[in-house]
């Protein structure tokens, strides 16, 4: 059996992009361990926030939550501030992750992993999948962390599959219904969404999980704008998002399989 480590950039990423294999690796009896670099306090603000409690507060308990839905067996905070969307004023604030000395954030990613003695280190593609600038510091600590390893591990980056996105878009176009969401538009660093699937090299299938996956968003309840987006598709169109988690695996010949990359 295998340690995993997943390095995620906020609380509520983990369960969004990567809970369904999480949760298979549970199953399967390989340790799967979660840091998240950031605390996440630039997330909505819940209007219930009790007296004294702060959005990290909430931000805290509710990832508990989302990871005793995944079954994971361990979570370390990195110890970041969240850093805003590109442009914002956070982008240059003290301990922003965005700003992070590489070679500190590496270090004390890399803590973790030899603590743990990992096999596998799992993060974000080249430009974090959508651009958000603590997206795109998880890859450079992911790859920064695994090069400073006592043992280097394998590296994966969770990504998102354009071409599939495009071709659910344009069937929902064609059946008539309003869909203005395109994957090709510019997304906050100006690329497009996710990659290609000629970039791809694992599609992993985790419909049978998405009950799971759908746990450990709701975790996240203080999160309306995107959780709860998420959570209002109904359970059709929700499988069809969400059923399938994809990887880039640096170094590996071209070509996307379908497959459990953790028997490879």
């Amino acid at each position: 059996m295998a340690t995993i480590v997943f390095l995620h950039a906020h609380p509520d990423d983990e369960a969004s992009q990567t809970s369904g294999t999480m949760a298979r690796a549970v199953d399967a009896g390989h340790r799967v361990v979660l840091v998240t670099a950031t605390n996440g306090d630039h997330g909505t603000a819940p209007d219930d926030l009790a007296d004294g409690e702060t959005v990290v507060d909430r931000r805290r308990r509710e990832l508990e939550v989302s990871a005793r839905s995944i079954g994971l067996h361990r979570v370390v905070w990195l110890g970041y501030a969240d850093s805003g969307m590109t442009g914002w004023e956070q982008n240059v604030a003290e301990n922003a992750f965005t700003g992070a000395d590489l070679d500190e954030a590496g270090a004390r990613f890399a803590a973790v992993l030899d603590e743990e003695d990992a096999d596998v280190a799992v993060g974000y593609d080249w430009h974090g999948g959508y651009g958000h600038p603590d997206h795109v510091q998880v890859h450079r600590v992911l790859h920064r962390g695994a090069d400073l390893a006592a043992r280097r591990p394998r590296v994966l980056e969770s990504t998102m599959n354009r071409d599939a996105m495009r071709r659910m878009h344009e069937a929902a176009l064609a059946a008539g219904q309003e869909d203005d969401w395109d994957p090709d538009r510019p997304m906050d660093d100006g690329n497009p969404m996710g990659e290609p699937e000629s970039e791809i090299h694992w599609r992993v299938d985790v419909t049978d999980l998405v009950e799971r996956k759908r746990a450990a968003l709701a975790a996240h309840a203080s999160q309306t704008s995107d959780v709860g987006m998420m959570l209002a598709m109904p359970p059709e169109v929700f499988t069809a998002v969400f059923g399938f988690e994809h990887f880039v695996e640096p170094g590996r010949e071209p070509g996307m399989v379908d497959g459990w990359p953790f028997d490879a």
